[in-house]
């Protein structure tokens, strides 16, 4: 019953893992808006005030794009050791 619980505690970090997924999905496709508007206001007025804007928002999505590749690898990593313990539990 080890692995059953050890299962169950893995599908808890998943549905975890997929709310931050799509929160952070939803982050950025806000910070993405913002970051278009400020590349396109840079390169009109090509201003310092601009183009610095443009190159924090840029961070931002770069920074995000980043936090869910890191989040979508932990979940990966979490799948695939559930997917062995059930089929080690199915061996039984």
């Amino acid at each position: 019953m080890k692995k059953l619980a050890r299962i169950q505690a893995m599908n808890g970090e998943l549905v975890a893992l997929d709310d931050d997924i799509e929160q952070a999905r939803l982050e950025m496709s806000m910070l993405d808006h913002i970051d278009d508007d400020a590349q396109r206001d840079a390169a009109v007025s090509g201003t310092y005030d601009d183009r610095a804007g443009a190159k924090m928002t840029h961070a931002d999505v770069v920074r995000i794009s980043t936090h869910i590749a890191a989040l979508e690898r932990s979940r990966a990593k979490i799948v695939v050791k559930r997917d062995r313990l059930v089929a080690k539990l199915v061996e039984q």
